[in-house]
Parts: structure tokens; C-alpha cells; sequence
């Protein structure tokens, strides 16, 4: 009874150790091939538990996150036949695992680095060849780095990778170069800088005599409103007037006179020398007699 107890432990424990041999988990940050005798059979894992044969099958797992490597300072000639020296990194993942795999004896990252490293090297030198020192120092980051992937891509498809951003982090150039280079670069900043400063001075010029001649016009058209406005209401005064002298002259004239006293007489500052029988006093007088 003992015996057969114990022939059910070792067949469980056999039973377990057969199926943690067959079993294998991808993680979401991992690619895996599984191989039969050394043969490829699948490469394309989801993530997930998955299931092999022991002793038949094995399965070797991959980093499939951005990689980036660091790579020394290279030489580099411009079209100028000058030298350039340039640190620059890499960025890259696992695009096809069975391809990386095959391409880099068994997927060595060390082999991979270095033929990524090589590919991007070549493709660097084709893009600096076609330019001067200065056109170098002065490209954009964006339109360098895009010429160098779009010349490293299909290479880099054959390992199996997906390059994912070049970046230059340091451009040295020769002693003797230098100075000559950034003073060539400092003479060509000022001339686009008094270029623009001049098509700034002109552009301001046109636009204040724009503004003046626009002001001016509006004054004029304003001023001629103005005196229209003035022509217009000065006639209707004028009829007004003629209404009303036409209906009572004697209370027209009447009142004309008391606004001119309201307006000449009893102030403190001015003086008036009118002679007492003018015919500015004639109701004064008239009333002085009634």
C-alpha cells in the first residue's frame, strides 16, 4: 500500500515537471521562437501561457522594446573634402524576430548593434558628402535625421529591426576650420539680418504713407461733411430767421436786442463806448419814455 502511495507521488510530481516543461509564457514586452531540433517553427507568440514539447521543442525569448545604443565619435567628409567628427545614438526594436534571429547568429544584440551601427555610418556619410560644413552645422535636426532613416531603412529591414530615431549629439570640427566657419556662418547671419532689418524699414515706410494718405482722406471727406453739415444748418437758420421777422418784425427785432444786451451790457471785464442816442439803445430809450 506504501509502495503503490509512493509510485502516485512520483507519477504527480512527473506529471507537474512534464507540464512546467511544456508550458512558456510571452510577456507584452516580449517576442519568442519556437524551435523543433534547432528548426524555426513559429515566431509570431502573443502574449500569453503557450505550450510545447518537452525535449522536442525549446523556446528563446527577445526584448522587444526601443533599444538605444551610444556609438563613438566617427570621421566624416563634407563636400568640401573636410572632416567632421560625430558622436551620434541610435534608437531601434525587433521588427521580424525570426529574421533578427537569423541575421545576427542566433540574435546576438552585440552583432546587431554593430551591423545597425555600420548602416547607419554609411548612411551618415552620404548625407554629410552632399553638403558643406556650414550646411551641416546649419540643417535642421529634423530633415538630417529623416534623410539618414529613409537611407538606413532597407538595410536595416534584412536584420530583422526597426530603426526608430538617429540623433546626432555632437559635431567637432578641425581646429583649423573652425574659426574660418563660424565666421563664414556670423558674416552670412548678418547679411540675411540686415537684409531683413531693410525689408522691415520698407515695408514700415509703405505702411505709414498707407496711414497717412488714409488719414489725410478722411480729414478731407470729414472737413467736406463738416461744412456741408455747416451750409445746412446755417440755411435753415437763416429761414428760421426770415419766418420769424416775416411774422412779427417788431418781436423779432425786440428780442434780437435783448439777447445783444444780455450778451454786451452788466459784464465786469469788457467796455463799451456806444453813443447814449445809437440805435443800439432804442428800446432802452423807449422804455426809459413809456
Amino acid at each position: 500500500m506504501a509502495n503503490r502511495a509512493f509510485l502516485g507521488l512520483i507519477a504527480v510530481a512527473a506529471a507537474v515537471f512534464l507540464l512546467a516543461m511544456s508550458a512558456f509564457t510571452v510577456r507584452e514586452t516580449e517576442l519568442a521562437i519556437k524551435f523543433r531540433f534547432g528548426q524555426i517553427v513559429r515566431a509570431d507568440y502573443a502574449p500569453g501561457l503557450h505550450f510545447m514539447m518537452p525535449m522536442v521543442n525549446n523556446v528563446q525569448k527577445f526584448d522587444k522594446r526601443v533599444v538605444t545604443r551610444n556609438y563613438p565619435s566617427e570621421q566624416f567628409l563634407t563636400s568640401e573634402g573636410k572632416i567632421l567628427r560625430i558622436d551620434f545614438y541610435i534608437k531601434w526594436r525587433i521588427a521580424d524576430v525570426s529574421t533578427f534571429y537569423q541575421a545576427t547568429s542566433g540574435g546576438d544584440m552585440e552583432i546587431a548593434a554593430g551591423r545597425l551601427g555600420s548602416i547607419v555610418k554609411d548612411g551618415i556619410k552620404g548625407v554629410i558628402a552632399r553638403r558643406t560644413i556650414q550646411q551641416v552645422v546649419a540643417a535642421e535636426r529634423a530633415e538630417f535625421t529623416g534623410e539618414i532613416l529613409k537611407i538606413a531603412e532597407a538595410s536595416t529591414r534584412g536584420l530583422g529591426l526597426q530603426l526608430v530615431d538617429v540623433r546626432v549629439k555632437k559635431i567637432d570640427l578641425p581646429e583649423e576650420v573652425s574659426e574660418s566657419v563660424f565666421n563664414r556662418m556670423r558674416q552670412d547671419f548678418d547679411r540675411q539680418a540686415k537684409r531683413l532689418r531693410a525689408e522691415g524699414d520698407e515695408n514700415g515706410e509703405k505702411l505709414r504713407a498707407e496711414a497717412d494718405r488714409q488719414r489725410t482722406e478722411i480729414l478731407a471727406e470729414a472737413y467736406r461733411e463738416a461744412e456741408v453739415f455747416r451750409g445746412e444748418g446755417d440755411a435753415k437758420a437763416a429761414d428760421i430767421y426770415a419766418q420769424a421777422y416775416s411774422r412779427n418784425a417788431d418781436f423779432y427785432s425786440f428780442y434780437r436786442s435783448m439777447q445783444a444786451y444780455r450778451e454786451a451790457v452788466g459784464t465786469d471785464s469788457d467796455v463799451l463806448v456806444v453813443s447814449p442816442d445809437s440805435e443800439f439803445f432804442k428800446y432802452l430809450n423807449r422804455s426809459g419814455k413809456r
